[in-house]
């Protein structure tokens, strides 16, 4: 009913780990698509969709990323960076030929993304 007051707000030490991690792991992810010869810019032509499909994927997941490390933020963050992983997953099931062995660390990446989103302090 009553807000605590500033003084008194206790620091959830590990919503701000999981967050940190959750937000470091998609800058870096975000910023490796951007390489021009890297593995990402192989993959990305394997799936078909041209360069812009992986800049913007790149831009959402570096987006995304930032948006974790700010508390007020932080869920918006689970939502882009979630969709990107959903895509993820369905690429791997649909498009490429990896299939369900490919799409188990994306699929891990989504279950991290919501444990952090709706993780309540305590």
């Amino acid at each position: 009913m009553f807000e605590q007051p500033e003084a008194e707000r206790q620091i959830d030490v590990t919503e701000w780990v999981l967050r940190i991690a959750a937000g470091v792991l998609f800058i870096l992810l975000g910023a490796a698509k951007l390489r021009a010869n890297g593995y990402w810019a192989k993959l990305f032509t394997e799936i078909g969709f041209g360069e812009w499909f992986r800049y913007l994927t790149a831009a959402l997941q570096l987006g995304g990323g930032v948006l974790f490390l700010i508390p007020r933020t932080a869920r918006a963050g689970a939502v882009i960076t979630g969709a990107t992983m959903i895509g993820a997953v369905g690429v791997h099931l649909f498009v490429l030929p990896t299939g369900f062995g490919g799409a188990v660390f994306p699929g891990a990446l989504l279950v991290f993304i919501a444990v952090v989103a709706t993780r309540r302090p305590g």
